[in-house]
């Protein structure tokens, strides 16, 4: 008999999560306080709209709002007594704590994050291949059953995401740093652009285009994540501040002329995140490989890029990773195209044969 997964909440979490579990061959059904949510969710193939009689789960896994989750959890716990109940909320020590209070059944709860999403939300944006590769992080407390971590692990991996076991407090700090900062720090980043002119914003490339990626996000969301998780992100960010107060101490030296010591302190900088960057996990998780980026100037029209990536195919090159800006004001694009620094001669060669316009 295939597992039985009540999904509380047809978000684009909520609703992903259904559609995956499904194609892993899982029963699912879905509830949410919005019908036209859940039906939406059940159209796009994330299970079928609970009712009387399917109250039955094996797994429940609560895929509602951060400020909410905790009362979810308890309420799921209390209603379906044999049942394991997850949460998918970005942070864990506050869920759990709420859940401790409220009287929940600590061996049947078991935490999870997956480190999964996009800038935009609901069912509508919902995809079954959003968590393949992805970390998912389970947060069992302290009193979690074996057979409920086990359960909820079986339904992690089966929707393709890499699982890994952490405490609640460790899960937070982490979190706090490869996720929540980089949201207010794109998010301030951004906000600096409400001011400033339309030929200078016009300037803009892709470096811009990176940093501020994420500060599309949903405001009310991330005001519930950094609510409920305040104490690390503050924490990271009081000491980011403090290097930014350097920097800018550096920058008020060179600003009136005197360099000494200020240059140090801005090569530094860079260098640090040189180093930082460097840490992040390369293709498939391993470590991170160095690639070298040929630029290929491609047009803007149907078909084109799809031209470049098939003759790199033909070449035998293999496509590491891809970043397209788009030229300002013309119709073409820049593809900058990273491969295997043995690989860049033969792309060129390659590419330039075949009529492409390229630089390394």
């Amino acid at each position: 008999m295939s597992v039985h997964v009540r999904v509380v909440g047809t978000g684009l979490i909520g609703t992903s999560l259904g559609i995956a579990l499904c194609r892993a061959g899982f029963r699912v059904t879905l509830s949410d306080p919005s019908p036209t949510a859940a039906r939406l969710a059940r159209d796009l193939g994330a299970g079928e709209i609970a009712d009387a009689s399917t109250d039955d789960p094996d797994l429940v896994v609560v895929a509602a709002p951060p400020d909410v989750a905790a009362d979810v959890v308890v309420e799921s716990l209390g209603r379906w007594p044999e049942a394991v109940v997850t949460d998918v909320a970005s942070v864990k020590g506050s869920v759990a704590h709420a859940v401790r209070d409220g009287g929940g059944d600590l061996a049947r709860y078991v935490g999870s994050h997956p480190m999964a999403g996009r800038e935009r939300s609901g069912a509508g944006a919902a995809r079954g291949d959003l968590f393949d590769g992805r970390a998912w992080v389970v947060v069992p407390t302290g009193t979690s059953r074996p057979d409920a971590v086990g359960l909820v692990r079986q339904a992690a991996t089966a929707v393709g995401a890499a699982v890994s076991v952490m405490g609640a407090a460790e899960h937070d700090a982490a979190v706090a740093v490869v996720s929540h900062v980089p949201q207010v720090a794109a998010s301030l980043v951004a906000g600096r652009l409400r001011d400033v002119s339309d030929p200078a914003v016009a300037l803009a490339g892709q470096g811009l285009r990176d940093v501020t990626r994420i500060a599309g996000s949903d405001p009310r969301l991330w005001t519930q994540i950094l609510a409920g998780n305040a104490a690390a992100v503050r924490d990271v960010l009081t000491a980011l501040r403090a290097d930014l107060d350097e920097v800018i101490g550096a920058l008020d030296q060179l600003a009136d002329g005197d360099s000494r010591g200020a240059l140090e302190v801005v090569n530094r900088t860079v260098g640090h995140g040189n180093v930082g960057v460097a840490r992040i996990p390369g293709k498939h998780g391993a470590a991170p490989t160095a690639y070298e980026t040929v630029v290929v100037v491609v047009p803007d029209t149907p078909g084109a890029l799809g031209r470049l990536f098939t003759e790199m195919g033909e070449a035998g090159v293999n496509l590491e990773d891809l970043h397209l800006e788009h030229g300002l004001g013309q119709p073409f694009g820049l593809a900058e195209v990273a491969v295997v620094p043995g690989a860049v001669e033969k792309l060129l060669a390659a590419l330039e044969a075949r009529g492409w316009r390229v630089h390394d």
